[in-house]
This record gives structure tokens, sequence and C-alpha cells, in this order.
């Protein structure tokens, strides 16, 4: 009699394919949405405050989009209950915020956000900086 006994825990399997995105501007997200997959990503998006720890501690994404200017989501509340997570720490973050918004960017980084841009920068260079924080975080910790 043998036993099958190979059980995995996926709890703590990263989600190579997925990005958790959160912003809440519709048109903006579609673009974000779209422009990744395309790049052959799944988005996953946070809508509000608790789903962003929430859907993060579900799916264990590859990387976390995070506007750091949403009025409907506090990112700097986000950035700190993502990284005092165990488990979640070292997701990489893209963040992005206004240019001329610098205690914004310093905050950002001090949080420990993986790459902080401004919005026209986002915007322009989307896909090449998710590329690029995820080859970060193969290279570096991940």
């Amino acid at each position: 009699m043998t036993m099958n006994s190979h059980q995995t825990d996926k709890t703590d399997q990263i989600d190579q394919m997925t990005i958790l995105v959160a912003v809440t501007d519709i048109f903006f997200y579609t673009k974000v949405r779209d422009a990744l997959m395309s790049k052959g990503h799944r988005i996953e998006r946070a809508r509000t405050q608790q789903d962003i720890g929430e859907k993060a501690s579900a799916t264990i994404p590859s990387a976390v989009i995070l506007n750091m200017n949403d009025e409907t989501l506090n990112a700097f509340q986000a950035l700190e209950t993502l990284k005092a997570n165990a488990r979640l720490k070292t997701i990489p973050i893209l963040a992005f915020a206004n240019h001329e918004e610098v205690d914004t960017f310093n905050r950002a980084r001090a949080l420990g956000v993986t790459k902080i841009v401004s919005r026209n920068e986002f915007s322009a260079r989307l896909k090449d900086l998710v590329e690029e924080i995820l080859a970060a975080c193969v290279r570096g910790k991940g």
C-alpha cells in the first residue's frame, strides 16, 4: 500500500504571473491591466484598503503596483501592511506618484518600496518597469 502524501503548501508560494494592482481609477486601471495582460500576467485588483492585505495574502503575487496618490486607498498604510507581513515583505512593489511630491517619494522609499517613479514615467514605461522589478527580485532576494 502506497501512501501519497504529496501535499504542497501553496500558501507560501509566489504566483509568478499574478500582479496585484492597487489603482482605483478605472481608466488608469484598465490601461495597466491591458498592458500587463498582453505580457501574459494575471491581474488581481485591489479596490479597497482591506483588499490589499487580503488579496496579497491569498495569492502571494509576484509584484504589487501601488498608486501613491490614490484618494481611496492609503498607499502608505498599504506599504506598512505588506512590509509587516513576513510572507509578503519580499514582494517587489512598483509605486508611482506625481513627480513634484518629493516627500511622497522619500517616504515610500523609507517604507521599502522597490521602485517609485513619476506618473508620466509609469505610463510610458509600465511593461519595462514591471520587468525590471521582477528581474531585480530574482537576482536579489527572490
